[in-house]
C-alpha cells in the first residue's frame, strides 16, 4: 500500500504560481491528486496547469488574492463547483519585507500580516465548513524557520515576517485541536532557506549571508528544489492520519544549532 497515494483527492494550493507552491502542486499531481492552483498572477498559474495536464492529471487555475475575502470566497466556490470537494488545503501564499520595527512602514507591516496570516484565516474560513461536512481534511500551513529564529545582519532583519510566521503556528495549533474531532488534521511546515522568487533577488544575492548560512547549517547548504515536497505529501496523505498540531522544520538542521 502506498501511504502517500492521493488518487481521488482534490488539493488546493495557494501561492501556486511559482517556487515552492508550484513544486507542491506538481507533487500532488504526481501522487494522483487533482489540483486547484490559486494565486494573483493568472498567466503564471496557467503555465503550471498546462505542465500538470500534460501528465494526464486534472488542474485548474483560479486567480485569487488571499488577503481579499470576496476573492477567496469566490475562488473556493469555483473549486467546489469544478471538482465537487476539497480534501487538501496547502496554505503557501506568503510575502516578506526586509525591515525592523523602527524603519518599516505601517503599510509593509499590514501587507505581511494580511497575506501571511489573514490569508490563511480566509482560506480556512471557506474550506473548513466543507471539510467538516465530509468529516475529512488535510490542512498544511507554510510557516518558516523564521517563526522560531531570526536573522541578525541588519540588511536581512524581517520583523514583520518573523511575527507573521509565528502567528501561523498559533493558528495551526488552535485549528488542529478544535478540528480533530471532524477528521481534519492541521499541521505546519517550516522551510529553511530555499531558492524561490522571494529569495532569489534578496537572500541568494547576499554572498555574506549565504556564507554565514552554510557555515551555520549542519547540511552546509540551502534546500534544493523538491526537498519540501516529502514533508508536505506526508502531511497531506493518510500516512499522517494521527499527526496533527505539529510543526515540521525542513532546514538541514539549522534550528538545532
Amino acid at each position: 500500500m502506498n501511504l502517500f497515494d492521493l488518487t481521488g483527492k482534490v488539493a488546493v494550493v495557494t501561492g501556486a504560481s511559482s517556487g515552492l507552491g508550484a513544486d507542491a502542486a506538481r507533487a500532488y499531481a504526481e501522487q494522483g491528486a487533482d489540483v486547484a492552483l490559486l494565486a494573483r498572477r493568472k498567466e503564471k498559474l496557467d503555465k503550471v496547469v498546462k505542465e500538470i495536464e500534460a501528465t494526464g492529471k486534472k488542474a485548474i487555475a483560479v486567480q485569487c488574492d488571499v488577503s481579499n475575502e470576496e476573492e477567496v470566497e469566490k475562488a473556493i466556490k469555483e473549486v467546489l463547483a469544478h471538482f465537487g470537494k476539497i480534501d487538501i488545503l496547502l496554505n503557501n501564499a506568503g510575502i516578506a519585507f526586509a525591515g525592523s520595527v523602527e524603519n518599516m512602514t505601517v503599510e509593509q507591516w499590514d501587507t505581511a500580516m494580511d497575506i501571511n496570516v489573514k490569508g490563511i484565516f480566509l482560506t480556512c474560513k471557506y474550506v473548513v465548513p466543507h471539510m467538516k461536512k465530509q468529516k475529512y481534511g488535510k490542512i498544511i500551513n507554510v510557516s518558516s524557520v523564521n517563526a522560531v529564529i531570526a536573522d541578525k545582519p541588519e540588511p536581512l532583519v524581517r520583523h514583520a515576517y518573523n511575527t507573521s510566521k509565528s502567528a501561523v503556528l498559533g493558528l495551526t495549533t488552535g485549528m488542529a485541536v478544535s478540528l480533530a474531532q471532524y477528521g481534519i488534521t492541521v499541521n505546519a511546515v517550516g522551510p529553511g532557506l530555499f531558492e524561490s522568487e522571494m529569495t532569489a533577488d534578496t537572500l541568494f544575492k547576499e554572498e555574506s549571508f549565504l556564507q554565514m548560512y552554510n557555515a551555520l547549517c549542519p547540511a552546509s547548504r540551502p534546500g534544493r528544489k523538491g526537498e519540501l515536497n516529502g514533508p508536505i505529501l506526508f502531511l497531506s496523505s493518510d500516512a499522517s492520519s494521527y499527526t496533527t498540531a505539529q510543526f515540521i522544520v525542513v532546514d538541514g538542521g539549522l534550528t538545532a544549532v
